[in-house]
């Protein structure tokens, strides 16, 4: 089965493809990190929150320095605590799942610089 992508580049044009097992389903989008180590240490020296979705107890074990926890179910409630929806955030968990579900909580709450490193160990 062909699955079409539409993309708007100066005109608009589409394109055919073979899915991919990656591509079949929605999560694997927000799973995908949207900052490198690289790009997430440079938003983090220059003021963007480090935020750890995973559990408290997980956050206990073991956790980036520096990083805050909310927990991925808590992040709708608790965004006041990132300051400003115009406040750079990066967000992590285990494999990436999560952040990728807090990363759409905050953008449907109008936080607009929000990025994921995916898992822990993208660090």
């Amino acid at each position: 089965m062909l699955r079409y992508v539409c993309l708007t580049v100066g005109v608009l044009g589409c394109a055919s493809a073979q899915p991919s097992p990656a591509s079949s389903s929605l999560h694997a989008v927000a799973d995908a990190p949207t900052v490198t180590r690289d790009q997430a240490h440079a938003l983090v020296r220059s003021g963007a929150k480090l935020v750890d979705v995973r559990s408290a107890a997980e956050y206990d074990e073991k956790h980036i320095d520096g990083a805050i926890n909310i927990p991925v179910d808590e992040v709708a409630s608790r965004a006041g605590e990132l300051g400003s929806k115009n406040q750079p955030v990066v967000l992590y968990c285990k494999s990436g799942r999560r952040a990728g579900r807090a990363a759409e909580s905050l953008r449907e709450a109008g936080y607009t610089r929000i990025e994921t490193l995916g898992g822990m160990e993208n660090w």
